[in-house]
């Protein structure tokens, strides 16, 4: 399945409150929300109230037959919440600028192509690992995502000792490398 096609079916799923596509949204972008709402003088009860408010936006519009989405739902939720932050901030007297005057200053499109750049390389890399094969991406997921030492991987992995394990984790991270680059450049 496409991504366009996940796309309309998650917002399908989510005009009949299908639990399991409101999950997946939420799974998707929440954690994106946090980030941005944390990093502009919010806190985490502030990202999910917005993040709340965004979905319900999303929830009214999935069930509108006018309505068409032109782009992901990742960027239409971060548009929608990041517009309702800067105008809480406004609210607050956090933020000096009207909200009105704010897309002169604040250039959304510049910083969603970066977000959907970086979103695309997030998945470039996943389809790597996912073709790295074994014991590779076990052992790059348990040094890099699950911060386990060297001496741990060792033994879990039967090397002998830490610089060995160290050795492989550099061949698979340099055949790693190869597989992104090669569908970086198709891409």
């Amino acid at each position: 399945m496409s991504t366009t096609e996940q796309e309309l079916q998650l917002l399908k799923g989510l005009a009949i409150s299908d639990k399991q596509a409101i999950e997946t949204i939420y799974r998707e972008n929440y954690s994106m929300i946090q980030s941005f709402v944390i990093n502009n003088n919010g806190s985490a009860d502030d990202a999910r109230d917005i993040f709340q408010e965004a979905m319900v936006v999303l929830y009214e519009k999935s069930k509108d037959t006018t309505f068409s989405l032109n782009c992901q739902i990742k960027t239409y939720v971060y548009s929608i919440c990041r517009r309702l932050w800067l105008k809480r901030l406004q609210q607050l007297n956090k933020y000096s600028t009207q909200v009105e005057s704010l897309e002169e200053t604040v250039f959304v499109e510049d910083e969603m192509e970066e977000h959907e750049k970086r979103d695309n390389d997030f998945t470039l890399m996943d389809q790597a690992m996912s073709k790295i094969g074994e014991p590779c991406k076990s052992l790059l997921d348990a040094y890099y995502l699950q911060k386990k030492s060297m001496q741990d991987i060792a033994a879990n992995f039967g090397y002998t000792n830490a610089d060995n394990a160290k050795t492989q984790k550099y061949k698979c991270l340099i055949r790693l490398k190869k597989l992104f680059f090669a569908q970086y450049k198709n891409a």
